[in-house]
């Protein structure tokens, strides 16, 4: 999981960028990256560790100068979160020069790597699966020129190549030096990627494309629509838009996850609301706390603050419960679930949130999170509540059991991590010290999220095993488990 951003203004595009990679922090705090073109070509670029507000210096920003740009916020999923150099954007100087940012992971890295060297003749300087994405986009450029101009059709046609190569979830944002900005999104559309438009002063058209929509409400700009699963979309130095199916069998089915927990709850993705799918979540969750709970076991409904908190409203709502704020959030600490290392996630849960014994003690409650995975997290917040007076704690989830890995960009390589992994709910309660514990059905889930929208099926991998590229192995999971650390 990584936010991106791409801009074709009519001035200089850096503060924009900037502004737009802060309204993503949510979807990455390892590193982040610009990337900007003059109209002669010449690339400007900083990356460094650390959240948007610690990375950039004004000298940074002067120097970022152009029209047309962009930028990125890292989670690392392949590679290394620590390593700087695999910090995005990532750059290839032929053919033209390329800059692209990437947000999601390829499952296929151990081949393309031992293709990119033997048959394609590249060198790789780091384990980032990003760079084998632009350097695969590169080859197949370079194999689809025809004259020394670039034209829209041979970009698309090196797309399609990279659709044929490439396998696991990718939305990318490439700029190529002297021609434009390109962005294409996989053939099962699992990361998402949404396209905008303004008018300029003086009548000509800007764009941007990013990860989110509340980047585009943010800047004054129109949705024109989603990228579409395998489409490229690319737009010339003079603001015209060129698009282009490139897959053969594109297929819609975005990631669950984005609507549980990562994506802001202002944004739309694939005409759903992150909101209103959230609020779905709860109401459906209510019925099943209602099946599995002892009547009268709950005096009170409470949030894991923030983005839980539209299902346990709803959850309150539904089942004639009152709803408080038992936990107080210190926002300068970032998400623990996106956070490298166990050790790291558990210390910061106490520095994230504090809980208010004046709304616990003597109570049965009822903690509602959207999702557990480690249970690292959930430990230690039912613990909080304990400490706080809690009379008892009943800890339910909007997602359901977290059991198998996400291989297409959030960060859960292994199996033995998830708490759910081999367990019941009721030896998951015990594990995590709740009274009872609640979650969210599978098909309930689902339905919750594609309620009233176009969009039918989702990617539910990390909660029912089933991984809709089709190309993921056991002997693949396994290697994944032995070569990465969450």
């Amino acid at each position: 999981m990584c936010g991106i951003i791409g801009m074709v203004g009519r001035g200089n595009v850096n503060q924009e960028i900037y502004d737009s990679l802060a309204l993503l922090q949510h979807r990455g705090q390892d590193s982040t990256g610009i990337a900007t073109a003059e109209a002669n070509g010449v690339f400007h670029q900083h990356k460094a560790k650390g959240q948007v507000r610690e990375a950039f210096r004004t000298r940074d920003m002067r120097s970022l100068q152009g029209e047309i740009g962009l930028g990125h916020v890292r989670y690392a999923t392949q590679g290394t979160a620590s390593n700087e150099e695999e910090a995005q954007p990532f750059y290839v100087n032929a053919p033209y020069g390329i800059v692209l940012v990437h947000n999601g992971n390829l499952t296929n890295t151990r081949e393309l790597t031992d293709e990119l060297f033997h048959k394609d003749r590249r060198h790789l300087n780091t384990s980032s699966d990003t760079e084998l994405l632009v350097n695969v986009l590169a080859n197949e450029l370079q194999a689809s020129i025809s004259g020394i101009d670039l034209a829209p059709d041979e970009i698309f046609q090196a797309v399609s190549r990279v659709h044929e190569r490439v396998e696991g979830s990718y939305a990318a944002i490439a700029l190529i030096a002297g021609y434009g900005l390109l962005a294409f999104r996989d053939p099962y559309g699992i990361r998402p990627l949404i396209l905008g438009t303004r008018k300029a002063a003086d009548g000509s058209y800007e764009w941007v494309v990013a990860s989110e929509s509340l980047v585009l409400e943010n800047g004054g700009f129109e949705v024109v629509q989603d990228v579409q699963p395998g489409e490229a979309v690319f737009i010339d130095l003079e603001g015209h838009l060129h698009t282009k199916q490139c897959a053969t069998n594109p297929q819609l089915i975005p990631c669950s996850f984005e609507y549980v927990y990562l994506a802001r709850p202002d944004s739309i993705m694939n005409g759903i609301s992150v909101y209103e799918a959230r609020l779905r979540m709860g109401d459906r969750l209510a019925d099943t706390i209602a099946k599995y709970t002892p009547q009268g076991s709950i005096d009170v409904v409470m949030p894991i603050p923030d983005s839980s908190r539209p299902a346990a409203m709803q959850v309150a709502r539904k089942l004639g419960l009152e709803y408080r704020e038992g936990f107080y959030k210190n926002r300068y600490v970032g998400r623990t679930f996106i956070m490298p290392g166990q050790a790291v996630r558990k210390k910061s849960v106490r520095q994230k949130l504090n809980a208010m014994s004046s709304e616990f003690k003597g109570k049965n409650v009822l903690l509602i999170d959207d999702s557990i995975v480690r249970g690292t997290t959930s430990k230690e917040i039912i613990q909080m509540a304990r400490d706080a007076g809690a009379k008892s704690v009943t800890f339910a989830s909007a997602a359901p059991p977290v059991r198998y890995p996400h291989v297409y960009g959030i960060n859960m390589p292994s199996r033995h991590e998830l708490v759910a992994h081999g367990r019941t709910i009721p030896e998951i309660a015990q594990e995590l010290g709740a009274d009872y514990m609640v979650y969210q059905e599978v098909e309930d889930l689902k339905a919750a999220i594609l309620e009233g929208s176009d969009v039918d099926d989702l990617d539910m991998s990390c909660f029912d095993g089933r991984y809709v590229t089709g190309t993921v192995s056991d002997e693949y999971l396994a290697w994944v488990e032995g070569s990465q650390q969450s």
